[in-house]
């Protein structure tokens, strides 16, 4: 039996589609409200980030149980950076007690990228380790060898970066957390076609799923910044050009059209299982994109 309607969905075979949101900084759940519910009949799920760039926010925990109560199916992230095994296990059977059973396992971007440079990052594991956990959790004990009672089920996944500078450790983990247990993943940002097909032909001979993760640029000068300050992440110059060429305010316009783009050829040429869309901070445009690439001509 499925754990989710998500891991239903997954094992159908049907071409996969899911989103994420960024709660708020504070308590003012209004816009989150709003965010899940144009999304919730959009795609198959949605995932609350965990203190994303270590930057303080609403928690991943709270923000998918409000996924639920208002008809989605969420995905917990968890990583490692801020809380030791304790702390993870208890999250980890609340979640499921309150029916939330799709976990994306994270190891956590550096405390130094944050808000609050002066917190103490736990990493007491990874996010390995953290996937064998969860396994051990559902075999009845936990982290420490002591059986529990109310045995908590989880579809589990994890990321992984096709476009990575040096692929070789990028599939030593990936095989890790394929021993472990993980079930999906969802990549970082891919902009070049060619990296995910040579990743795909590896990760096939895997029982897991991939999803392409997809980032929506909004100019010219974010994807110059992306490519200057985020580790592994090179856009094309082809798309630079692209959209440096358009109007003044028509960048986020071409961005959308980019990224339909990309949804209709990895679903046309079935490079891989579904697409996981990064709209970073303008979650209302996802419901128009995924409409584009319903309609979108792709160029042979």
């Amino acid at each position: 039996m499925p754990n989710s309607l998500f891991e239903e969905k997954l094992d159908s075979g049907k071409f996969i589609l899911t989103t994420e949101i960024g709660p708020p900084k504070g308590c003012d759940i209004t816009e989150m409200i709003h965010h899940i519910d144009i999304l919730r009949d959009k795609v198959d799920a949605i995932n609350v980030t965990d203190h994303q760039s270590s930057v303080l926010r609403y928690p991943s925990l709270g923000g998918c149980l409000v996924v639920k109560e208002h008809g989605g199916e969420p995905i917990l992230q968890m990583t490692c950076r801020d809380r030791n095994r304790l702390a993870l296990q208890a999250d980890l059977m609340f979640a499921c007690q309150r029916g939330v059973h799709n976990v994306l396992t994270l190891t956590g971007d550096s405390i130094e990228v944050g808000d609050h440079k002066e917190a103490k990052p736990v990493f007491d594991i990874d996010s390995v380790q953290l996937i064998k956990l969860i396994r051990t959790l559902e075999s009845g004990f936990d982290m420490g060898g002591n059986e529990i009672t109310g045995v908590p089920s989880f579809c589990i996944g994890s990321t992984v970066h096709p476009e990575a500078d040096f692929i070789e450790p990028q599939l030593v983990k990936f095989d890790k957390k394929v021993s472990a247990g993980a079930q999906f993943f969802q990549t970082q940002g891919i902009f070049d076609l060619s990296k995910l097909r040579m990743f795909v032909q590896y990760a096939s001979q895997f029982p897991v799923k991939i999803l392409a993760g997809i980032i929506v640029l909004s100019s010219a000068r974010m994807a110059k910044y992306m490519n200057a300050n985020v580790p592994g992440i090179m856009v094309p110059q082809n798309l630079i050009d692209e959209l440096a060429a358009v109007e003044k305010g028509k960048g986020l316009a071409k961005g959308k059209e980019i990224a339909a783009r990309t949804i209709k050829t990895i679903e046309e040429e079935k490079l891989c299982h579904g697409v996981h869309l990064m709209a970073v901070g303008n979650e209302g445009i996802v419901p128009e994109i995924i409409e584009m690439a319903r309609s979108v001509s792709v160029k042979a």
